[in-house]
């Protein structure tokens, strides 16, 4: 459905936004772009969908060339990006019947496609009321559904839950697990929550300035490291951290040590045998814990990993991990 080569986008200040990137999507595939801000996803994003003019590479679109059959590919695919795109003095109903006079739809057959949108995104009891007055929530539920009006076979979404409260998101996440699943419906979803890119996608390509580091399915991507995470917090990380990484640097089983966002993140086979060990030498170069856990690989440990950072951890929900006298994580 998708098929990328050597595709790079240089803007006219001379920012390279997207670096060689090579990568495909089948068919019925949901796939997941992963990254923090500026990593080159939406713009990656606007290249495929025909609104940014790419420096290099080839792209095919639904079978289409980028290059001679734009067109073509407007004609087959949906697009939500990262800001709503309805109009807030119409009605939700009015909003959809919009977008379908757009993609030359009319009559009974826009009728109950549009019915069947707002029953579909559990907005049949607001559909008359002005849009203005919807939620956050509401609006990028209505806003995925004005991109659906044509029953596209591929649809991308950039950043389609940021910004909304859990409740929302998951609600969004339930709608495409169904259009993915029941429709077959091609979804390309960039992100920056490891949650979202867990639960939803069964391909990844996780990117960062511009480069593709790392690609597979989220289970892969987390087999591949192979060990557990150790997240370390210190009372005085800045003072200690130095310090701290040369004692772990010591310990039998730790493979790699990384700066984190918790202060120090070790990789270790053998994590649960370590924690007291690790306690204890803390404790005996007077250097002061204020939290210890450990858990098996996440795609925030995959990304740690390939890149040496995390993507905004402040947002992220990590996945249950055992604690030891600090905060959960």
């Amino acid at each position: 459905m998708i098929d990328v080569k050597d595709l790079v986008l240089i803007y006219s200040n001379g920012t390279k936004a997207v670096d060689n990137i090579t990568f495909d999507v089948e068919e019925g595939d949901f796939f997941g772009f992963l990254g923090p801000n500026g990593a080159g996803k939406s713009t990656t994003i606007k290249v495929l969908t025909t609104l940014l003019k790419k420096t290099s590479g080839t792209v095919k679109v639904a079978g289409f060339d980028l290059d001679a059959e734009a067109k073509e590919i407007r004609k087959v695919i949906g697009v939500q990006s990262q800001e709503t795109a309805i109009d807030g003095d119409l009605t939700g109903k009015e909003n959809l019947i919009l977008q379908g006079h757009f993609q030359q739809l009319s009559g009974k057959i826009l009728e109950d496609r549009v019915n069947e949108l707002l029953k579909l995104i559990n907005l049949e009891n607001f559909a008359d009321k002005k849009v203005r007055n919807y939620s956050g929530g509401m609006k990028k539920r209505l806003d995925l559904a004005t991109t659906l009006v044509h029953k596209p076979k591929l649809i991308f979404l950039d950043e389609p839950t940021t910004g909304l409260d859990p409740q929302s998101r998951s609600a969004i996440w339930a709608y495409l697990e169904k259009l993915n699943k029941k429709e077959k419906t091609t979804i390309f979803l960039t992100t920056q929550y490891m949650e979202e890119a867990d639960r939803l996608c069964k391909k990844l390509a996780i990117i960062d300035t511009g480069k593709i580091v790392a690609t597979g399915t989220p289970t892969d991507l987390k087999k591949q490291l192979g060990v557990d995470s150790i997240k370390i917090t210190l009372k005085n990380c800045e003072k200690d951290k130095k310090q701290a990484i040369e004692l772990l640097k010591s310990l039998t089983g730790v493979s790699e040590i990384t700066e984190s966002g918790d202060c120090v993140t070790a990789f270790a086979t053998n994590a649960h045998q370590l924690i007291a060990d690790i306690v204890r030498a803390l404790d005996s170069l007077e250097i002061s814990l204020a939290g210890i856990s450990y858990s098996s690989p996440t795609l925030d440990d995959v990304y740690l990993r390939k890149t040496g950072k995390r993507i905004r951890p402040e947002e992220l929900v990590k996945t249950p991990s055992r604690s030891f006298g600090g905060r959960r994580r």
